[in-house]
């Protein structure tokens, strides 16, 4: 298969995969249960007739990874009813056709402190920064550098050991696309690629346990916030952006 048809089936893919990931956000209200999300993100997927890339994926058991304020990635949707001055990751993944998109939002729940509003924003900023890297020519320390100077710059921390990635046939393909990196330093990006960019941000320190309960689920060490924001992405000359929030 050429990239041309791989790249038209995943635009496909990443528009069923906005439409469900803006109906979940747009239900994370004040009072919703976390298991009500999950349980539309299933139902949106039978709707839409997409395999929710997550669930079964290594043993994940859900189809959605929900990141509740100080959880950082692969949050497991639990019995929580939403309160107002939460802030949510909401994550997820879908297969249609043989191929794969990855898309990931962080919402604000009613009124949240100023403090986590500023977070939010400057993590959402960083994934846009480091979309525009995303050109032929450049390096995966491009897109690094873009989300680690953004956020730092702001007294914020990357997660290091949670990553982007390339995407494609496969839900998790190369290159490793990490939060941090030097400008010109790693592999270089092709036009074609595609590619997913995550800015997983921790609010303090960058050190983060993952639960021993449950095997999946990672918080912030010092339980503090953490937010995340993803894209698939095609590297070109204008970055193509296949998602949306």
């Amino acid at each position: 298969m050429n990239d041309k048809i791989k790249i038209k089936k995943m635009q496909e893919a990443a528009d069923i995969l906005s439409l469900i990931l803006q109906e979940v956000a747009a239900t994370a209200q004040e009072g919703v249960n976390l298991l009500e999300l999950e349980e539309l993100a299933d139902t949106l997927c039978t709707q839409y007739k997409v395999k929710p890339a997550f669930k079964k994926y290594q043993g994940y058991p859900s189809s959605v990874c929900l990141g509740l304020n100080d959880i950082v990635v692969h949050g497991i949707p639990f019995d929580y009813e939403l309160v107002d001055g939460d802030i949510l990751s909401i994550d997820m993944g879908v297969k249609h056709r043989g191929v794969f998109s990855d898309c990931a939002v962080t919402v604000m729940i009613g009124d949240v402190s100023p403090e986590a509003r500023k977070f939010v924003e400057t993590t959402k900023q960083a994934v846009l920064n480091a979309i525009a890297q995303a050109k032929p020519g450049n390096t995966i320390g491009d897109i690094g550098n873009a989300i680690q100077t953004t956020v730092e710059k702001e007294g914020y921390s990357p997660v290091e050991e949670m990553v982007g990635h390339g995407i494609g046939y496969e839900l998790h393909e190369m290159p490793y696309i990490p939060g941090i990196g030097k400008k010109g330093e790693g592999e270089k990006l092709y036009k074609g690629q595609t590619i997913a960019i995550e800015a997983i941000i921790n609010q303090g320190s960058r050190e983060i346990f993952i639960s021993a309960e449950d095997g999946w689920t990672s918080f912030t060490k010092d339980g503090m916030l953490s937010a995340l924001f993803e894209h698939t992405v095609v590297v070109d000359d204008n970055p193509r952006i296949l998602t949306k929030w």
